[in-house]
């Protein structure tokens, strides 16, 4: 049975030289980093080194990249900590933010009884810029927006430019999660008017656990985690020594070859889409998932033409036939109450028929495309 890998929107597999690098890192360079002695000073110093490297691609300063175990966390502690320290009151969002966002802020109503708005969007699940301002513009109160770069289900790219300079013009911060896209799109922070990024290796083919944050020197925020100095006092607890190197090594590789990666995954999701249209097609992609342009060239979110009960069955039959897609994000695939992302774009009938989020990378092959579409047809079929 051929095993076909097409969920990298959920994570990515490790490069061979990550791979190696943490090897290396975890036999070698076993001394903590806080510790004073030559081990310490040997893996402190590689530490710090990661930050310069990740720092200078992003355009940022070494002090404003913070470590953490993942997006997740990263989006959960700016989140918390713009209330808590920047007298936030109120935070704009939109309904298709990833749970690390759409949750912590739902917490944070009910902890410090902050406004939470959520911007209008259109049909394809945009969020609208008008409305954006209309909200920024309604009250004097102290206001974070909160809006994803590239969504992780259906691959829309929001214009984070302009979104950037509604909030300086209303004196607003912007928190943006940039998990899907660090490490598959170029960075410069100075040129965009952000204030908080965040990012997760693993969606790099970087390991998993390790992430960081980018953000913006005196901001104000003060750490979430305490009992140690760690990064630079920002966040306690001893330092993932071997991740952090492994984020690095997979951050490099990911710049080093982002022209011909990208345009080898863009190729790969043009040739799924144009069988997918040829073998299937009453099929139709969700948001703006079959734009090569407006969405991300790593993944496409199809809506299949099978009824609703024989939708049941078709994860588990792509499962079988060695295929590992993703009906909605991975962080809720074990709930039963959809995709809350597609239940905000589709209505009616067409939140009857399945959708499937195809992910791709450059391990993947037009080869294993096409087995995975006649698969799908073999389905329609049966």
């Amino acid at each position: 049975m051929q095993k076909v890998y097409l969920d990298n929107a959920a994570t990515t597999q490790v490069r061979d030289e990550v791979i190696k690098r943490m090897q290396e890192a975890l036999a070698e360079h076993y001394g903590n980093p806080s510790s004073t002695h030559s081990f310490g000073r040997s893996a402190k110093t590689a530490v710090e080194q990661a930050r310069k490297t990740i720092a200078k691609t992003l355009n940022a300063q070494p002090s404003e990249i913070i470590f953490t175990s993942g997006g997740t966390e990263a989006d959960n502690m700016i989140l918390r900590c713009a209330v808590r320290d920047l007298g936030v009151e109120t935070i704009i969002t939109s309904k298709i933010e990833h749970h690390a966002v759409l949750h912590t802020v739902e917490e944070l109503e009910k902890e410090y009884g902050i406004n939470v708005w959520y911007v209008d969007l259109d049909e394809f699940g945009n969020p609208s810029l008008a409305h954006l301002e209309e909200l920024l513009k309604k009250d004097d109160s102290k206001k974070l927006v909160s809006l994803m770069h590239v969504n992780n289900e259906i691959g829309n790219i929001t214009d984070i430019v302009a979104v950037g300079e509604l909030c300086k013009e209303n004196n607003a911060l912007f928190h943006s999660d940039t998990v899907q896209s660090i490490g598959h799109y170029p960075w410069d922070v100075q040129s965009i008017n952000i204030d908080f990024m965040t990012a997760a290796a693993h969606k790099f083919h970087g390991p998993k656990g390790i992430g960081f944050a980018f953000i913006r020197k005196n901001s104000g925020l003060k750490p979430l985690i305490v009992g140690g100095a760690q990064e630079r006092g920002f966040r306690a607890g001893t330092e993932p020594f071997h991740n952090i190197v492994g984020l690095e090594e997979a951050f490099v590789k990911a710049y080093e070859h982002l022209e011909e990666e990208t345009q080898t995954v863009k190729e790969l999701k043009k040739h799924f889409l144009e069988k997918i249209e040829q073998e299937l097609p009453e099929a139709v992609c969700n948001g703006l998932s079959g734009d090569l342009e407006k969405s991300t060239y790593t993944l496409t979110n199809i809506r299949l033409p099978f009824d609703k009960q024989k939708g049941l069955m078709l994860l588990f039959h792509l499962d079988m036939k060695g295929i590992a897609c993703s009906k909605g994000s991975a962080c809720q695939s074990g709930s039963d109450q959809g995709s809350h992302v597609l239940n905000e774009v589709l209505s009616g009938e067409e939140l009857e028929k399945p959708s499937l989020r195809f992910s791709f990378s450059m391990y993947n092959t037009k080869e294993e495309l096409d087995y995975a579409v006649e698969v799908l047809k073999e389905f329609a079929n049966s």
